[in-house]
């Protein structure tokens, strides 16, 4: 009798898979399903160019579960409502009882995990659903007053305190399962195999040859970043030109890599240790928690998962409408040349460095003071990395409003960060050539420090005077 595995669109691998290692522990045959919800994925602002890399990988995955005998069943549908019934009649027809599936920890996600469980379990069926998207269970770590943790250091020294007393380990690919003969099986919704039409369907300016597909080649990425850039990770992490982070978001968002693999050999990397080692290496593990802290707050906090603020007092800033200035920032055509290069980088490659993420995020709330979650779904909407907790996290925490936030006070100003991050202007000038002919000073602020000259140049002036708005911003918090 096999048992079913349930691929979602953040676990695209067989590598340290927790729910496809219990099920084939589980069964001496395994079905692999995974459905592609166009619908869903649309209002959930899942970036086109994240999908088509999703679909690549899962072609990749496809091929490589067939390797061992486990065939990928994919359905395309409209959105998740039909996904229970798919799912029992498939079950039904192979004689299956058991599911497993890695946790999903976003509410409509869970509502739809609940719905399949209720269902299998009226037909005495069974679904199984496993933690695997963080290296700690995001329930896992509570306060001594038995509370989640609500600042990142106390949770970090409780997270550190508990892998060592905990070991954490990976799992390895499955071993060759029984063949399972399922040529006769039909389904309308069943697609044979991915083709152009499905990946098309999701048009993305974003060239795919930067973002190669599958775990292979995100282990190897993985595996380049420790050899040559994690012992310079914290010197070098905040210059946007000098692309030394490890770039593996994307295939941690589309789970083609395991956060415990990253930690694990992070940790070999550090001789053995996860604080107190080197700290270049010792940066890049604390980010590895930080993504662990983002997930912890999504489930303990399900109102950020509703358009809430973290801080709930900050629900009642009232926002400007500004859609001319909205329409600026996503152009990059701000008049401030590291955050206009910072958004043409997100809208040309799909990413965008860490720093500028704090930047341009800051820019839109506490400058031009327009709602943070139009900033937070027009990042999911281009974001190759798009992870739900990781970017309401991060703009939660520009914006002031989240947990763990910059206080309100703190708010970086674009020519300093533009002037101490990109000192020579060399990603200002990759991304806006129109600005190429400026010297390395006059670039990062050109209507300031030559206002003739700027002038002439094919570029926008600042379209606000951010001394002025950020005292407005200000002026708002504190009447909180």
């Amino acid at each position: 009798m096999p048992s079913i595995m349930w691929f979602r669109e953040t676990d695209i691998r067989m590598h340290d898979n927790t729910a496809l290692s219990a099920s084939c522990d589980q069964s001496q045959s395994v079905i692999g399903i995974f459905f592609i919800t166009p619908e869903t994925w649309a209002v959930h602002n899942i970036a086109p160019c994240r999908i088509q890399l999703m679909l690549r990988g899962l072609q990749l995955l496809e091929k490589n579960l067939a390797s061992r005998n486990i065939p990928l069943f994919i359905y395309k549908i409209l959105s998740y409502k039909e996904i229970p019934n798919i799912i029992l009649d498939l079950a039904n027809t192979f004689h299956v009882q058991h599911v497993f599936a890695n946790k999903q920890y976003e509410i409509n996600e869970l509502q739809r995990d609940q719905l399949v469980c209720s269902l299998l379990s009226s037909h005495e069926k069974k679904l199984h659903c496993l933690d695997d998207q963080s290296i700690l269970k995001p329930n896992q770590l509570k306060t001594g007053k038995g509370e989640y943790y609500t600042v990142f250091t106390p949770y970090k020294k409780a997270w550190v305190k508990h892998v060592l007393d905990n070991p954490i380990i990976s799992l390895p690919v499955p071993e060759k399962k029984q063949t399972f003969e399922t040529n006769n099986y039909q389904h309308p919704n069943l697609i044979k195999e991915i083709s152009s039409t499905e990946i098309e369907q999701f048009n993305s300016a974003v060239d795919p040859d930067l973002w190669p597909a599958g775990e292979k080649h995100a282990l190897k990425m993985l595996d380049t970043f420790l050899d040559e850039n994690i012992n310079k990770y914290k010197s070098t992490r905040d210059y946007p030109i000098l692309d030394k982070t490890s770039k593996l978001s994307a295939y941690l968002a589309t789970g083609m890599l395991s956060a415990r693999v990253c930690f694990l050999q992070a940790k070999s990397a550090n001789d053995n240790k996860i604080i107190d080692g080197n700290t270049e290496v010792d940066c890049w593990i604390s980010e590895l928690i930080w993504r662990d802290f983002y997930k912890q707050i999504l489930i303990s906090f399900p109102r950020v998962c509703k358009d809430r603020a973290f801080k709930q007092e900050t629900d009642k800033l009232v926002w400007h409408n500004n859609n001319e200035h909205f329409e600026a920032w996503k152009n990059g055509q701000t008049g401030f040349p590291l955050v206009d290069a910072a958004m043409r980088q997100l809208k040309k490659t799909g990413w965008m460095h860490n720093r500028l993420r704090m930047l341009t995020a800051m820019f839109l709330s506490k400058f031009l003071w327009l709602d943070w979650r139009k900033g937070e779904a027009y990042f999911m909407q281009h974001l190759i990395d798009g992870d739900f907790a990781s970017n309401n996290g991060g703009w939660q925490w520009s914006a002031s409003t989240g947990t763990d936030a910059a206080p309100y006070f703190r708010i970086f100003n674009p020519t300093t960060q533009s002037e101490r991050f990109d000192s020579d202007g060399a990603f200002i000038k990759k991304y806006c050539p129109e600005l190429a002919s400026l010297d390395k000073k006059t670039i990062h602020n050109p209507y300031v420090y030559a206002p003739e000259k700027a002038k002439k140049l094919d570029y926008p002036k600042p379209i606000i005077d951010y001394k002025s708005t950020r005292a407005y911003a200000i002026e708002q918090f504190k009447a909180l």
